[in-house]
């Protein structure tokens, strides 16, 4: 049975790697493992999501004007860039909405404390981090193509161990963009798939609400989105500094001792 602490440190983990590319699904399932924190499959799934909602809970926070900018802005009868913005947004999503349909029980398959999977997805997010070192900032402003491209890559971020925030950015990056706004179109581009998620799952058979531990949940929906506000802005900072390959190194020995100690 999962305790407040485990609750706690979880929410941590959720919060800090949601936004750093260091993939929050990882190590929700390393962290998992190693707290042993075992919840039926009903009390997994709710739990995921209250982490998920206070995550996107915190970019909303983060980007409250520039989201209320598109929202006024998109009210216009006349097409103007923000009509083009929420569209770039639409069209990045099609990808992971696509895979999500129709590929979520084979998504659900590579959830099951697969660590040497985890593990490899690590190493391959440690490389891609590695890249934008070299990469070359043409300060393009993000195109429809490559809102679709960074979409394909928010897509293969399903799979655990790869990082969704530092798939889409490194993408985005090595395609020339422009650093600040690859950032806020990578956290903003989530927000609505999150969402999407979350009612999806509300509204499947898949959760029980009897006999709810709520002091675990209010905890750990608390601890994620607080971290995850710090996280977020840490982020952004990062990004503007081109700093994203210091995590290489922690996402390659981390994936590597994970499968050391899977093999054993």
């Amino acid at each position: 049975m999962m305790e407040i602490v485990d609750a706690i440190i979880l929410g941590i983990i959720q919060g800090l790697t949601e936004f750093l590319p260091v993939s929050s699904s990882g190590h929700l399932e390393i962290g998992r493992e190693i707290l042993n924190a075992d919840l039926l499959a009903t009390e997994n799934l709710l739990f995921t999501i209250v982490l998920h909602f206070a995550t996107a809970l915190s970019t909303i926070i983060i980007f409250k004007d520039d989201i209320i900018k598109l929202l006024k802005g998109s009210i216009s009868n006349s097409i103007n860039e923000n009509h083009k913005y929420l569209f770039k947004i639409i069209i990045s999503m099609i990808p992971a909405v696509f895979i999500g349909l129709f590929y979520e029980k084979e998504i659900e398959v590579l959830f099951t404390g697969n660590i040497t999977l985890v593990g490899s997805m690590l190493i391959i997010t440690g490389i891609l981090l590695l890249l934008t070192k070299i990469s070359k900032e043409k300060k393009l402003s993000i195109s429809y193509f490559h809102s679709f491209i960074i979409g394909i890559s928010q897509a293969i971020a399903m799979i655990p161990g790869i990082s969704r925030s530092g798939a889409t950015i490194c993408t985005a990056l090595l395609l020339g963009n422009n650093k600040k706004q690859t950032a806020k179109f990578s956290f903003l581009i989530v927000i609505p798939l999150i969402f999407g998620k979350i009612i999806k799952d509300l509204f499947s058979n898949n959760i029980v609400f009897d006999n709810i531990q709520y002091s675990i949940y209010i905890f750990g929906f608390l601890s994620a989105f607080l971290t995850g506000i710090f996280a977020c802005r840490l982020m952004l900072k990062i990004v503007k500094n081109n700093s994203l390959s210091v995590f290489s190194a922690y996402c390659i020995i981390l994936g590597s001792i994970s499968i050391i100690i899977a093999s054993q």
